[in-house]
């Protein structure tokens, strides 16, 4: 019961407080090729669906150094873990961190608090797999802006 309370009142919350900043962020990444932090909340640059700000091009090599595919599938869409295209249209910034660093060994998550390349390049993990989620930066080979 209280699990089906927790769940309705995260998805009120969603509801009412999530589908207003994902449009408007959606907007703002679309308008006029680029988005970026500068011109409004999303946390990444891109241009073209494949070219991204460094910070998020780092993050993306971090995706792919640490094969989190194996996982979570080639383009995010889940296999033995989650889709993260449907989480990070849920999860906080700061619950990824969280998550990263923690892990969550009872679902098969590893945590990530020993690996440099995770603390240096977190944000920027998150970036890319926000954009992903947010339908702005395509799956596949991404360069980084000006290239």
């Amino acid at each position: 019961m209280l699990r089906n309370t927790l769940l309705s009142f995260l998805a009120a919350s969603t509801l009412c407080f999530g589908t207003g900043s994902i449009a408007q962020d959606k907007k703002a990444a679309t308008s006029g090729g680029e988005s970026g932090p500068a011109t409004s909340s999303v946390p990444y640059t891109v241009k073209d669906g494949t070219k991204v700000d460094a910070r998020t091009f780092q993050g993306w090599k971090t995706w792919r150094a640490l094969a989190c595919e194996r996982c979570h599938g080639a383009e995010q869409e889940g296999l033995v873990g989650p889709s993260l295209i449907e989480r990070l249209k849920v999860l906080s910034k700061e619950d990824f961190h969280q998550l990263m660093m923690h892990g969550r060994p009872e679902k098969g998550m590893p945590n990530f608090n020993g690996s440099t390349m995770v603390q240096n390049n977190w944000e920027g993990l998150y970036a890319y797999l926000k954009g992903r989620s947010d339908g702005q930066i395509k799956s596949g080979h991404l360069q980084p802006i000006g290239q």
